[in-house]
């Protein structure tokens, strides 16, 4: 292969300016030849990382995770760098074989516009020097959205992930609206996948450009639930219409239907079961356990048969075990719940246990789980 067959398959960006000492076609073919190292004893885990936008003047470091593979000591004798604008932050001592290590590059953000930076790698673990990448923007002015919308998917925040429609009755049409703000360069058309019959979403935008705030409001059409209690969906928030489904889109929502006593005599209501239990609210303290189990002693107080209808639990945090569903006057139950210490810590919304029961003045129970 001469170096014009190497040319045709080098990216437009190797041919400006070389990296450090290496100018001309000897820097490119060295950059063509770096490629395709099967035998390599250091392994980069991404070779390019997007800073995204980057306010003017205030540098920024772009951290490359990497591993020594081989069975020796690795050295790196060398970072070049393909400006006086950035620099490199490296292990100056030898890493033993297996370890993990990072490396740093900095650009000191003095240029609007975008950047595309390099660095070059020598060490005794590869034949051919390791390219690393850095790009981005710089922009005058770079907006902080992450406290009104905490929540990032793609290029787009938004400020929940999880919708809840508590207290529904039958025929009810709650809405639930999330807030939405392009933090990308591009325009973009976010939307909901895969909602239900039962759901509905409407935008207030068609196209959302960078830096606009939008809001999708989603509908609960409740005569379209079967079932009472507790009715949970996953649907998928994509920034273009396309998007492949994946846990980090993932939008959780809840909708709890309750029973209707609307019919009920005055002599049924004053003839009613009634759930009393002997904690509502319970915190639990792991100290260093992994799992933590607590009990809830549940009794019926009134005078009819007491029936829990469902059991549901609003985190995967959670385990609970009924001793019995249905109660007489004066019987009494108990409620085991088990919290992985773990998942509580990542839980996005309240850990809590719902019960949905046949007592008129109390049809949804809920036992909220805390941690110290």
């Amino acid at each position: 292969m001469n170096i014009k067959d190497i040319l045709q398959f080098l990216p437009s960006g190797r041919l400006g300016g070389g990296l450090g000492g290496f100018k001309g076609f000897g820097g490119i073919v060295l950059s063509f030849l770096a490629l395709p190292i099967s035998a390599q004893k250091l392994q980069v885990i991404d070779n390019t990382i997007d800073c995204g936008k980057v306010e003017y003047n205030k540098p920024v470091t772009a951290t490359f995770k990497m591993k020594n593979k081989g069975s020796k000591r690795l050295t790196i004798s060398d970072v070049r760098v393909s400006c006086g604008c950035i620099s490199a932050e490296y292990p100056q001592s030898e890493i033993p074989a297996g370890d993990n290590f990072e490396l740093k590059i900095t650009y000191d953000a003095r240029q609007l516009g975008h950047f595309y930076k390099e660095a070059c790698i020598y060490s005794n673990g590869t034949k051919e020097p390791v390219y690393l990448t850095m790009t981005g923007i710089v922009k005058e002015e770079v907006k902080d959205y992450s406290k009104a919308y905490p929540y990032k998917v793609g290029d787009i925040r938004v400020d929940k992930l999880d919708l809840e429609f508590d207290d529904v009755n039958r025929g009810d049409m709650p809405i639930e609206v999330i807030n939405i703000v392009n933090e990308g360069s591009a325009i973009l058309e976010p939307n909901l996948m895969h909602l239900p019959s039962y759901l509905t979403a409407e935008s207030s935008y068609e196209y959302l450009r960078p830096g606009e705030k939008g809001q999708i409001a989603v509908t609960l059409h409740s005569d379209r639930i079967h079932d009472l209690g507790i009715t949970r969906t996953t649907l998928h928030l994509a920034n273009r219409k396309g998007d492949t489904v994946s846990p980090d889109n993932e939008v959780n929502v809840s909708a709890v239907l309750l029973p209707s006593f609307s019919q009920l005599t005055e002599t049924e209501l004053l003839n009613a079961p009634s759930i009393s239990l002997s904690e509502e609210e319970i915190t639990m303290d792991f100290n260093n356990k992994d799992k933590l189990s607590t009990k809830v002693e549940i009794t019926n107080t009134g005078k009819s048969l007491l029936v829990i209808r469902s059991l549901h639990m609003y985190s995967d945090a959670l385990r609970v075990t009924l001793g019995k569903s249905e109660l007489a006057p004066g019987q009494k139950t108990t409620l085991k719940i088990t919290a992985e210490h773990n998942l509580m810590s990542k839980a996005r919304t309240q850990p809590r246990v719902l019960m949905i029961t046949n007592d008129p003045n109390k049809s949804k129970v809920v036992i909220k789980i805390k941690q110290l």
